[in-house]
């Protein structure tokens, strides 16, 4: 079935930029050893999707497509529109890398957790634990 332009966009719309599975997981990781975090703060650079704002520690949850990670699901690119696709993933990286530099220059530590890391629980939690120790 080929998809219209509307249709895609309606699916892109869809897309939820908060509150995911994938964060979602990681919030019921932290809740167990390290409760009060704070959620999407817009005072933070970057706009951390968990942050610990007294220890300045930022937790970012990306979507391996969304940020151009490394794996399998990172790496594929979509057919259709694809020069779009590429630079839009490259404005992204470019963007995270940038927030990555402002949160350093103002002495917080960063922490990406990729959402193909969660099929492994036991090392995302236990990766959780020493960046917030």
């Amino acid at each position: 079935m080929k998809e219209t332009r509307e249709r895609r966009s309606a699916i892109m719309r869809a897309v939820k930029g908060r509150d995911t599975a994938p964060e979602l997981a990681v919030r019921a990781m932290l809740r167990s050893f390290a409760p009060f975090y704070r959620l999407h703060r817009k005072d933070v650079p970057g706009n951390p999707d968990i942050a610990y704002v007294g220890r300045k520690r930022a937790i970012f949850v990306h979507g391996c497509f969304w940020h151009g990670h490394d794996c399998a699901r990172g790496a594929r690119m979509p057919k259709a529109n694809a020069d779009y696709w590429r630079a839009k993933i490259a404005r992204n990286v470019a963007r995270d890398a940038a927030h990555r530099e402002k949160l350093a220059a103002q002495g917080w530590r960063a922490l990406i957790i990729w959402e193909c890391e969660l099929k492994d629980a036991a090392a995302v939690e236990k990766k959780l634990r020493e960046f917030l120790e």
